[in-house]
């Protein structure tokens, strides 16, 4: 087994060179390349079925490219799934599927993670999460019994557990009521100054894109525009998805 992980780590790059996803006949992502320095919190922009949620499961792996290389710093990987724990732990998502176990509590869905992941200091790291989410006095509640809102906390909890250094989020404030959008954009806001890597797909404009550093706007499974490359970073952020 590995060293136990209980220290942040610190903030991961990664570079999709060429990457294409197929299914059948249909392009999900055509040769996409892009580069995402350790530090930056990027937004993807662009209406529904432009690959945003594509390249953030590709990034994750949980979708295998059809062909292209991803790199995580010195680390090039042409397939997922990424088979090391070390690097596994480095990086977190929340997607559009929460994945809990409803037949668990709050704290049991949260220490499986932890378990998983090897991580050390386990109660103390469940307990400061689950307080930071406002669940702390749910913690014995079975998920079954939360709302969608509350789900979608213990998720972004649960993926901020092992201090990744990159946290790939697709459209991540679903469910969520004003004081837990604020309690989202507030947490952004503290990774950003820790110098976590953030890459965040939403549905239009909001207080926690407005964070972002960089924006990339996909059409098609392309990328159409990056403000790293001369594209207008605020009129990017003000898009109204189709």
């Amino acid at each position: 087994m590995s060293a136990p992980h209980n220290a942040a780590d610190p903030a991961l790059g990664i570079a999709f060179q060429e990457i294409e996803k197929r299914y059948g006949d249909l392009f999900a992502l055509r040769r996409v390349s892009l580069s995402i320095r350790p530090g930056e919190m990027v937004a993807l922009v662009g209406a529904n079925g432009s690959g945003k949620s594509t390249l953030l499961r590709v990034a994750a792996g949980l979708v295998r490219p059809s062909s292209g290389r991803i790199e995580f710093g010195t680390r090039s990987i042409a397939e997922g799934p990424y088979g090391s724990l070390a690097l596994r732990r480095r990086i977190a998502m929340v997607g559009h599927s929460i994945m809990l176990y409803d037949a668990l509590t709050a704290e049991e869905n949260l220490s499986l993670f932890g378990q998983l992941h090897d991580l050390s200091g386990l109660p103390a790291l469940i307990r400061d999460g689950l307080a930071a989410a406002g669940l702390a006095q749910r913690s014995s509640s079975l998920v079954r019994t939360f709302s969608r809102g509350m789900r979608q906390r213990l998720a972004i909890a649960r993926a901020l557990l092992s201090a990744p250094g990159l946290l790939l989020l697709d459209e991540p404030t679903t469910g969520l009521d004003v004081q837990g959008i604020a309690w989202f954009t507030d947490t952004l806001r503290r990774l950003r100054r820790g110098g976590c890597t953030i890459v965040m797909s939403t549905h239009g404009p909001s207080e926690a894109l407005r964070l972002a550093t960089r924006a990339v706007r996909l059409e098609a499974g392309r990328v159409a525009a990056d403000s790293a490359k001369g594209a207008e970073l605020t009129s990017m952020l003000d898009f109204q998805e189709n």
